[in-house]
Formats: C-alpha cells, sequence, structure tokens
C-alpha cells in the first residue's frame, strides 16, 4: 500500500471528499488507472461485459439506451465530474452485458476501478458502500425524472431541460449540435425539434446559428 499514485490519490481528495478512508484513497490510487477520452469518444459500447467501474474526474458523460426494435437511442442522464455510473456496479457484479452506452461528451477523464474490487470495499469501508448506495438513489431518481418529463412534460420543456443540461456538461452557453442529433437524444422527429427551437429563438430563450445553439 505504500507506492500508489500520487496524481490519482489528488484527484480522488479532490473530486470525491466522501471517500473519506485514507486507506481507501490510498488503495484506489494503487489499484486504479487514470484514462482519457476525447469528446465524442465512446466510453463502452451496447452488449460489451464492464470490466472497470469509472469514477469520473473531469468532463462530463452522456449515457443513452437504445430500443431494442428500432435502435432509437434515448438520453438518460449525463455524469459529472465527482459521480460515477451505478448501472457498471450491477453489470461488473452481476456479470452481465452492458444495457447503455456512455460517450464522453466533452474530454473527459475517469480512474478505472478493476471489478474485483468493488465488492470487497463494500465492507471493507463504510465510505465506499454509502457511495454506491447514494450512486443508485442519485441515478434511481434521475432515470424516475426522464420517465416524468417523458410521460408529462411537453416537448418544449423536455428540450429546454435538455439544452440547459448540454449547457452544464460542456460548463458553456454554447450547445454545438445538428437539429439531427437533439431529436435523436430526445427520441423525437427532426422537425419537431427544429420547430420548436425556432419558438424558442422568438422567445428570446436561445439565439440559433448553423449548428450551434446560444443560450441566452
Amino acid at each position: 500500500m505504500e507506492h500508489f499514485n500520487q496524481n490519482i490519490f489528488e484527484l480522488v481528495h479532490q473530486n470525491f471528499p466522501q471517500l473519506s478512508e485514507l486507506a481507501l484513497q490510498k488503495e484506489i490510487a494503487q489499484v486504479g488507472t487514470l484514462k482519457h477520452f476525447r469528446a465524442g469518444e465512446v466510453i463502452m459500447n451496447y452488449g460489451s461485459y464492464v470490466k472497470l467501474v469509472p469514477l469520473l474526474v473531469k468532463g462530463a458523460i452522456k449515457v443513452v439506451r437504445e430500443d431494442d426494435e428500432d435502435g432509437r437511442e434515448l438520453l438518460l442522464y449525463y455524469l459529472y465530474a465527482g459521480e460515477t455510473c451505478s448501472m457498471s456496479f450491477s453489470c461488473c457484479m452481476m456479470n452481465k452485458r452492458s444495457d447503455i452506452r456512455t460517450t464522453a461528451e466533452d474530454d473527459s477523464a475517469i480512474i478505472a476501478i478493476p471489478i474485483r474490487y468493488v465488492d470487497a470495499w463494500i465492507s471493507k469501508y463504510p465510505s465506499w458502500k454509502n457511495f454506491v448506495m447514494q450512486a443508485y438513489d442519485s441515478r434511481m431518481r434521475e432515470m424516475i425524472q426522464t420517465i416524468d418529463s417523458i410521460a408529462f412534460k411537453k416537448m418544449d420543456e423536455r428540450l429546454l431541460k435538455y439544452l440547459h443540461e448540454r449547457s452544464e456538461a460542456h460548463a458553456s452557453k454554447t450547445i454545438h449540435s445538428t437539429h439531427q442529433e437533439i431529436a435523436n437524444d430526445l427520441n423525437a422527429s427532426r422537425e419537431a425539434v427544429s420547430r420548436l427551437l425556432k419558438k424558442l429563438e422568438r422567445d428570446g430563450t436561445i439565439a440559433l446559428e448553423r449548428n450551434k445553439i446560444q443560450l441566452l
């Protein structure tokens, strides 16, 4: 345990203060691997076996689900620095293939934890057990919000919420995206998205440029 990666140790300390045991922080720095992904790069794809649990320390990751019948995708949620993907925990511990795809929304970095430590740390470190449970709770609440949004919110409300989430993911008021890409994320038609974006522009909420949206 004496030999560990000082850079990873500092990243854990900065981004995951809830992992409070010093021994846990050192163990993460000893067994974890720092991995970098460029914006748009797929981190985990559908059907792949999950061998690592990611601790996000930089950037943002988009998590989507694919429809089994027509292949259309639906945006589930975004992950930010200081968070992890709870679905990777269940896939790891049950040794099952991934039902989701994760993509770097911006240039991102993760600390990859080998799966053999995930379960062992639950009984060894109370803060890790709490971290895992809180990750499940947080993602469950976001999934419920996604379902509520689809079931109860009008498309213009869903679109505006989506734009704010994209803005937060990039830490910028400028969103670089085509209308078709937005439609894919919202599981909607491009025509409906284009019409609502024009309405938001008329209302003074956004400014539209080619493949670019500015939140005002």
